[in-house]
């Protein structure tokens, strides 16, 4: 092959190089407007009339009957549902607080179980059986269960099909110091996770049994001031909640 007919080819292939550089580079382009398009008409979508609301109900069947149980057999607490972690769960604010609401934040706790100044005593977790939970369900609640027992909360699992009778209810949620440890109930029923709290409990410390009768005995309950508030909703907007990246060491 002579000279001339190499300085052609490699002009061709140059050529056609830049061509589809040229296509790649406006095919891009038409996929950052359109999903740009998409996105300031979604943004130009009323609330209500872009996803018009119907009320639906709070509890599951399985959990109304979990809910009636627990105000039955606890009368002097106050039980909630549907309750988003970050209602009652403070985090640092070092890292993207929009990051840990993504992980963790609005996961909801299915029935929570306070006392008369809305401390949490413990969360009830009402599940289906491992069988019928999906991996994802499974992995929701993983994450749930982890990070409640890291904040000390007690997590007490109850499965839909089997929940425990009336009297077996306040054994199961408050129980005592000891008992917690090895909670009384039938296989495959409920299980009683131990929160942090819990587990390093020694002897005679104060059970979320006494607490709840103490409080119970007393015509005012304590309010423990402004530390135990609940965020407020508008606590983080004024915070910086951009992803901020690990320093060398934490990557390593």
């Amino acid at each position: 092959m002579s000279l001339i007919e190499m300085i052609g080819l490699a002009a061709i292939l140059l050529i056609g190089w830049l061509l589809w550089r040229s296509r790649a580079g406006k095919a891009a382009a038409d996929k950052r407007s359109g999903a740009g398009r998409r996105a300031t008409n979604v943004e130009a979508l009323d609330t209500v009339a872009g996803w018009p609301p119907e009320p639906t109900r709070v509890m599951t069947q399985h959990e109304r009957r979990a809910h009636r149980l627990l105000r039955d057999a606890l009368p002097e607490c106050m039980i909630l549902a549907q309750v988003p972690l970050a209602r009652f769960l403070r985090v640092p604010t070092r890292h993207s607080y929009a990051e840990w609401m993504r992980r963790a934040g609005q996961l909801c706790a299915d029935l929570v179980v306070c006392d008369e100044a809305t401390q949490v005593i413990a969360v009830v977790d009402v599940r289906p059986t491992d069988a019928q939970a999906s991996e994802r369900h499974k992995k929701r609640h993983d994450r749930m269960d982890r990070v409640l027992r890291k904040a000390g909360v007690r997590v007490v699992t109850w499965y839909e099909q089997n929940l425990p009778s009336p009297e077996q209810v306040r054994e199961l949620v408050l129980g005592s110091t000891n008992e917690q440890q090895h909670p009384i109930a039938p296989p495959m029923m409920s299980s009683v996770i131990p929160s942090a709290a819990e587990a390093a409990a020694a002897p005679g410390t104060q059970s979320a049994r006494e607490l709840v009768e103490r409080l119970a005995s007393e015509s005012v309950p304590p309010e423990r001031g402004d530390v135990d508030e609940p965020p407020p909703s508008t606590w983080f907007d004024d915070l910086d909640s951009s992803p901020m990246p690990l320093d060398e060491g934490r990557r390593r």
